[in-house]
C-alpha cells in the first residue's frame, strides 16, 4: 500500500509523541530516590557513659605570708614530699625583732605596775591598761612569727615554687602543696540525661594513659546541685584511691559510669544523620511512602548502632541507606536488601 505525504507525517508524530511520552515516564521514574530501609524496635540498653577529666590533688594550700616580706631561705622543691608541721620557707625577721623588743618592754612595765599595786603605790586602772596593751603585743608577735617562718599544713607534695630566695613575696604564694594521699580526685561535667541516675558512692573505673592497660578503682564523692547554663551539665566529683602516689595532679583519666539499663528504641549508626552546621542529628522515617525527617537524641553507642533517647518509635522503619538525595516528606522508592 502506497502511503499518502500526509499519513506519513501524521504516524511520524504519532511516533514522536509516543517516545516522548516513555522518555518522561522514565525520566519521572528516574527522580525518584531509591533508599534502602530497616524496622527498628526498642529493648534494654545498658547504659555507661564516660567522661573525660584532669585529675586535681585532693587538697591544695598556698603557702604566702600574709604581708610582703623578703624571703631568706627556701627549704624544699617542687616534688618534694612534706609533713604536716615541717618548716618550708624562712622569712625576714626584722619586724618580729621590733616586735619582741616592745613585747619584752611591756612585759617588764606590766610586771612593774602589779608590783607596785600590791604595795599600795599603784592603781588597778593603770595595770590593767597595761595588761591589754601586753596581750595585744603578744598576739602580733604570735601572728608575725607564725608569718615569718612558713610551716605545711599538711602531708603532701610540692607542686609548685614561685619565688626564689631574696626575692620579696607578692601576689603570688611562695609554695604550692598538693595531697595525694589517700585520695586524688577528678571534676566531671556530667549532663542533665545521665546525673539523674548518678548517685552519691557510685563505684567507677578510671583508666590513665600513663597507665595503658590498667583499671584504678574510684566512687562518686559529691554531686553538685546547680546547672551549668551554658552546657547543660552538672558537676560531679570522683575520687580516687592514691596510697601509692601514682597518680599525679595534671593527669588526664578517662571515668566511666555504669549507670544500669534503660529502654531505648536501637537504630543503625547508618540511620543517623549530622546537620551541616550543628551538632543535631536526624533520622529519616519512612512511612506510607514517604519520610519525613526526624530529630533525634542520641543515647548509648552499641557497636554500629545508637540507642536512641526520642525521636523514632519502636517498630518505625527507617532509612539506612540513600539519604543524600532525600528530603523531608518526599516519595522514595524502596530497594530489597
Amino acid at each position: 500500500m502506497k502511503l499518502t505525504p500526509t499519513i506519513t507525517a501524521t504516524m511520524v508524530c504519532l511516533l514522536a509523541w509516543s517516545c516522548s511520552k516513555k522518555e518522561k515516564q522514565v525520566v519521572h521514574q528516574e527522580e525518584i530516590p531509591a533508599v534502602t530501609v530497616e524496622v527498628v524496635h526498642q529493648r534494654e540498653v545498658p547504659q555507661q557513659s564516660t567522661y573525660t577529666a584532669t585529675v586535681e590533688a585532693e587538697n591544695v594550700n598556698n603557702i604566702a605570708p600574709n604581708t610582703p616580706n623578703r624571703i631568706k631561705t627556701i627549704a624544699v622543691e617542687v616534688g618534694d614530699h612534706v609533713r604536716a608541721g615541717q618548716e618550708l620557707v624562712r622569712l625576714d625577721t626584722s619586724n618580729a625583732d621590733q616586735l619582741r623588743i616592745n613585747l619584752e618592754q611591756l612585759e617588764r612595765e606590766y610586771n612593774r605596775a602589779s608590783q607596785l599595786l600590791e604595795i599600795g603605790s599603784g592603781t588597778q586602772q593603770t595595770v590593767d591598761q597595761l595588761r591589754a596593751q601586753l596581750d595585744a603585743a603578744r598576739s602580733q608577735y604570735a601572728n608575725v612569727m607564725e608569718n615569718t617562718v612558713l610551716r605545711s599544713p599538711i602531708n603532701g607534695v610540692v607542686t609548685a615554687r614561685n619565688f626564689d630566695p631574696g626575692d620579696m613575696s607578692g601576689n603570688q604564694p611562695i609554695l604550692v602543696l598538693g595531697q595525694l594521699t589517700p585520695v586524688v580526685k577528678v571534676m566531671l561535667a556530667v549532663s542533665e540525661t545521665d546525673v539523674a541516675t548518678v548517685r552519691t558512692g557510685m563505684p567507677v573505673s578510671v583508666t590513665f594513659d600513663s597507665y595503658p592497660g590498667e583499671t584504678f578503682n574510684g566512687s562518686v564523692r559529691r554531686i553538685y546541685p546547680t546547672v551549668d547554663p551554658g552546657t547543660r551539665t552538672f558537676q560531679v566529683e570522683v575520687q580516687i584511691a592514691n596510697s601509692g602516689e601514682r597518680i599525679l595532679p595534671g593527669m588526664f583519666a578517662r571515668v566511666t559510669m555504669d549507670l544500669g539499663t534503660r529502654n531505648s528504641v536501637v537504630v543503625p549508626d547508618r540511620a543517623v544523620v549530622k546537620q551541616t552546621g550543628s551538632g543535631n542529628r536526624y533520622v529519616y522515617v519512612l512511612s506510607g511512602g514517604k519520610v519525613s525527617f526526624n530529630r533525634v537524641q542520641l543515647g548509648q553507642r552499641l557497636d554500629n548502632s545508637y540507642g536512641l533517647y526520642e525521636g523514632v518509635a519502636d517498630g518505625d522503619t527507617v532509612v539506612i541507606s540513600g539519604q543524600s538525595r532525600l528530603a523531608d516528606g518526599i516519595a522514595v522508592q524502596v530497594l530489597d536488601r
